[in-house]
């Protein structure tokens, strides 16, 4: 059988040895299992945007795929180190929040069970997950500042190579949530979204995952947009439109909606629909 693969997300950037050096590390421990690299330029300790673009790609992994996620502000701190299988993946990652996002999107695809209490998401009974505790599967030396290094990379690539999750860590039942922004409902029976995710070519990414056929306008910025386009060329200054991500997005043709309105994560997006006919 083909190796799985290892799909990498980290905030760790391109200047330094950092990505390299867990790649090194993977091949030590995985050899045969080839790297996916779904972005290394994820902003310096921001967690939300880890869980974003790690949810906007994790429905398009191969099957056994193993997820090695880290964006880790807490490194070295008492936060948890998890391994969770869901979804016919497998993921490793710091308990805080990073992967929660993902597991939503899973869910919703129905490809696993998970329920929300209180700021904790619980794995269903078709998930398993341990919480990273068997040095023996870390590198002899863990250094208190590169756990991507010294205890998720060697953990991923043990996983990747066959060794099984209940022999990395001890059970555990659940992780840490990170809220997602669902639009509100307005007493004029608009919706109020918000900005989640600003992209490489300055589009806004909402929080509105819904039916674009039933959008009269989007406002935002103090601009409305009519209705929805269908694509990105156009000759109008703003468009919204459903991308890639099955979210409702504000952008610039040919320029940068979020330096046009000088908005981004966290903006008020108030989206319109259409009545309902007589």
């Amino acid at each position: 059988m083909r190796a799985p693969p290892i799909a990498l997300l980290t905030d760790f950037g391109l200047a330094d040895h950092y990505v390299g050096v867990v790649k090194a590390i993977l091949a030590q421990y995985a050899p045969e299992s080839p790297a996916i690299d779904l972005s290394h330029l994820v902003p310096p300790q921001d967690i939300r945007c880890g869980a974003f673009l790690l949810m906007a790609a994790v429905e398009y992994l191969p099957p056994e795929t193993v997820v090695l996620a880290v964006v880790d502000p807490g490194v070295g701190t008492d936060r948890r180190a998890l391994a969770v299988q869901a979804g016919g993946l497998t993921f490793v990652a710091p308990d805080n929040g990073l992967l929660s996002w993902a597991l939503l999107r899973l869910a919703r695809l129905g490809r696993c069970s998970l329920s929300i209490a209180d700021d904790r998401l619980v794995l269903g009974e078709d998930c398993a997950s341990v919480v990273l505790d068997q040095p023996r599967f870390w590198r002899p030396r863990v250094s208190s500042t590169f756990h991507g290094r010294d205890l998720f990379g060697p953990v991923a690539g043990h996983l990747a190579s066959g060794i099984s999750l209940r022999a990395v860590g001890s059970p555990n039942r659940w992780l840490r949530a990170l809220p997602w922004p669902e639009p509100r409902p307005r007493p004029d029976g608009s919706l109020s979204a918000r900005v989640v995710h600003v992209d490489h070519f300055g589009n806004l990414v909402t929080s509105y995952e819904g039916a674009g056929a039933e959008v009269e306008r989007v406002e935002v910025g103090g601009q409305v947009i009519q209705g929805l386009s269908p694509y990105f060329a156009s000759d109008q200054p703003l468009i919204a439109l459903i991308g890639s991500s099955g979210l409702l997005e504000i952008a610039m043709p040919n320029g940068s909606a979020a330096a046009r309105l000088g908005l981004g994560v966290g903006a008020e997006v108030r989206i319109v629909f259409r009545a309902a006919d007589p």
